[in-house]
């Protein structure tokens, strides 16, 4: 509340030392005016005051860079809110007409921009969040309080619940297809976890920890659950994420929206990004038109509208793509699938893969205020990123990734599978043909071409990569494999690791672990590799990238081990030539090459280091061991441990970790909740005979052959310490 102890005389005297532009005032005035039964009309010529010494401050603090704001830049904004001026606004917007409650949001907007803390003042109070989103109903309005709420949320300490939001049903019901889509910016913070950002990196203890503590679903899902449950909500996200360019509203409000961004400031700085386009395009036509200069600016006028629509559209796909990613995610992931199958998400983004998803941008420099050129912030990068990540998540380990093919494609699958006389996998078979892609090529099929043609340091190869390799998980399939080798996949993985010597950590990894999927267990990608790779030099450089991170190739290691076992138990002609001449098996049927991945697997990590990751180095390990098992050397492998050990001259070193890993492993992998399918389903060995290896090696019995304790001297050993939750 104001100070009413102030005379007006003083403020008056004090006004003009401090060049407080007489904002005090103006807030007297208007805290007597703000009653529900007072002449509002007043009000708002006192606001209409206020309002641009405060936009005039957070233009400057935009325009700047955002660099850092002390709160002496900006005086009529810190004058404002010192006043009280925040609290006035938010009781003002309660009850009030729809002019004054745009200046009331435009005011509460300029104080957040520009005053520290002042959004997080508002966060505070849930009420007046939650009276925002009953504001959304209002067309006026809906971009400023779309932009303020979006604000809010971003520093709220506690996710708000969607269930709390007054007729959320009946006002999303209300939004046209554009505000849909801009709501779709608020609700990407409302359903995601807080802190799945660097997921992997978390340490597993730490995570298992977490999820001791949280016994029922986070607000995140309870979040998901409820978009699920407002009819027709989904289907308009896939017409909203398919609709091609030329189906948007037509010019006219598309200008209007653009001009109440301009008065509105985005945080996003749209606008900054649309300008930029536009000027390209313009100068572009002028420098192509060798008409008189009138025919140029014509060209240039009708393009205007469509480069800017273009881009509209694309942050609009943005923000769809990426709610739909996280429901996809999610705990109602089946019924998610079954829905954006039913309305046609994928054949809609195929046919707009060429023209928009991975259009020729000539705006290839385009991005966001306050980043350089070379950085991914710019909306074309985002949205392809945004869209592979929606195919990774779509075909993961889910039947419905086949329609990702086109009619002719799934025909190609089961021609394959006849010619190899295998029977067709169920899920193909299967696939509604009604909802396949259609056109020349399905999704997968694009990707591919592009792949090939992306540039070696491209940030999107990782992604892209990802997106196959999903494909691909789950139960090796040899006609899914062999579709992808007959398009050359292997030679281009292959270029990539060997001939380019790609040097990035996270495209190296996604490229072997791509490179696992499609070799596993098949026989004809082994003799591709070998007549791609022939020559001893190109072999090393392969070895080298392999062994220069294990973490990053121990998903391909595994692969190898694997395929070379069952191609050592089959007794056909063609399967004994590769064997005899393939490098890549022969160096891997060497039992010291073996011991020597195994011993270093082991060696990269320890319980405390375990991440989602690098726990694939355990498992790696574990699976070496387990076909050692059933040869029934598994005694001769662990005797080889301990010789290594003290070769090293650090006797127990390696066997008390494993010891150790074996028991989190145990503890890990048991949990009820943990699912073990993905285990079964790449290695093809059953759980139960998992649990029975790392049962046996962890056998307390220092008599016991198959156990780690009878390769460690009592002296070394240093098993008994339990894990504490670092």
């Amino acid at each position: 509340p104001f100070p009413h102890s102030i005379t007006e005389a003083l403020l008056k005297e004090r006004d003009k030392q401090a060049k407080w532009n007489g904002i005090p005032l103006l807030l007297q005035k208007l805290y007597e005016h703000s009653h529900p039964n007072s002449d509002f009309s007043q009000c708002q010529s006192i606001l209409k005051e206020i309002s641009p010494l405060l936009s005039m401050e957070a233009m400057a603090f935009v325009t700047e860079d955002r660099k850092a704001a002390q709160e002496s830049t900006f005086p009529n904004t810190y004058t404002f809110d010192l006043f009280g001026g925040v609290d006035v606004s938010c009781s003002l917007a309660r009850y009030i007409s729809d002019d004054l409650i745009k200046d009331c949001l435009s005011i509460l907007y300029n104080t957040c921009i520009c005053t520290e803390g002042v959004t997080r003042r508002l966060a505070e109070r849930n009420d007046f969040v939650l009276f925002l989103f009953t504001l959304m109903t209002n067309k006026k309005t809906f971009l400023q309080t779309a932009t303020l709420i979006e604000d809010i949320l971003g520093v709220k300490k506690e996710m708000i619940q969607l269930d709390d939001i007054p007729n959320l049903a009946s006002l999303v019901s209300s939004f046209d297809q554009q505000q849909l889509a801009n709501f779709c910016r608020i609700l990407a913070v409302t359903i995601s976890e807080l802190d799945t950002g660097s997921d992997d990196k978390h340490t597993l203890l730490a995570k298992n920890a977490q999820q001791k503590k949280n016994l029922g679903p986070s607000r995140a899902e309870i979040n998901q659950a409820t978009l699920l449950n407002i009819p027709g909500f989904i289907e308009r996200l896939c017409k909203l994420a398919t609709r091609k360019v030329s189906e948007t509203t037509g010019t006219s409000s598309f200008l209007q929206e653009l001009e109440e961004w301009y008065t509105w400031l985005d945080n996003a700085l749209v606008l900054d990004a649309l300008m930029r386009v536009a000027n390209e395009e313009a100068e572009q036509s002028s420098t192509e038109s060798s008409d008189e200069s009138g025919l140029a600016n014509t060209s240039t006028r009708t393009q205007l509208p469509q480069s800017m629509k273009i881009m509209h559209e694309i942050m609009y796909k943005l923000e769809v793509l990426y709610v739909l990613c996280v429901l996809l995610m999610g705990r109602q992931r089946n019924q998610v699938h079954k829905m954006i199958a039913e309305f046609k998400l994928i054949p809609g983004l195929n046919n707009l893969f060429d023209k928009l998803i991975w259009r020729k941008h000539s705006a290839s420099a385009l991005v966001l205020h306050g980043h350089n050129q070379n950085c991914d912030c710019s909306p074309d990068i985002t949205l392809k990123i945004q869209f592979l990540r929606l195919l990774q998540s779509f075909s993961d380990h889910h039947e419905n990734k086949y329609l990702l093919l086109n009619s002719q494609e799934l025909n190609e699958l089961s021609a394959i599978s006849h010619k190899a006389n295998i029977p067709e996998v169920d899920a193909v078979v299967n696939t509604d043909r009604s909802l396949v892609c259609d056109g020349k090529r399905g999704l997968l099929t694009r990707l591919l071409q592009v792949m090939k043609k992306e540039p070696a340091e491209s940030s999107f190869r990782f992604w892209q990569a990802r997106a196959v390799e999903s494909f691909l998980r789950g139960t090796t399939s040899y006609a899914d494999q062999m579709f992808l080798l007959k398009r050359g996949l292997l030679e281009h993985i292959l270029y990539c690791i060997v001939d380019s010597e790609c040097k990035s950590r996270d495209v190296l990894q996604s490229y072997f672990d791509l490179l696992g999927e499609l070799m596993k267990f098949n026989i004809d990608a082994f003799k591709r590799f070998n007549k791609y790779i022939n020559t001893d030099e190109k072999f090393q450089i392969f070895l080298n990238q392999i062994n220069s991170s294990l973490v990053d190739s121990n998903m391909l290691v595994r692969c190898i081990t694997l395929s070379l076992d069952r191609f050592e138990n089959q007794s056909d002609a063609k399967v004994a030539e590769v064997l005899s001449e393939c490098r890549l098996l022969s160096y891997m049927s060497q039992m010291s090459m073996r011991m020597s991945f195994l011993f270093r697997l082991i060696n990269i990590i320890h319980v405390q280091t375990l991440t989602q990751e690098n726990v694939s180095c355990l498992n790696t390990s574990l699976v070496i061991l387990m076909l050692a098992r059933r040869k029934e050397k598994l005694p001769f492998y662990l005797r080889t441990l301990q010789q290594m050990e003290y070769t090293e001259k650090y006797p127990g070193f390696i066997l008390n970790n494993f010891h150790s890993l074996l028991r989190f492993w145990q503890q890990h992998y048991l949990n009820k909740d943990k699912d073990s399918t993905c285990l079964e389903n790449s290695s093809c060995i059953s759980f139960t005979y998992w649990k029975e290896t790392v049962s046996i090696l962890l056998s307390p019995d220092r008599t016991s052959p198959c156990a780690i304790v009878s390769y460690i001297d009592e002296a070394y050993m240093d098993i008994d310490r339990d894990f504490s939750e670092e």
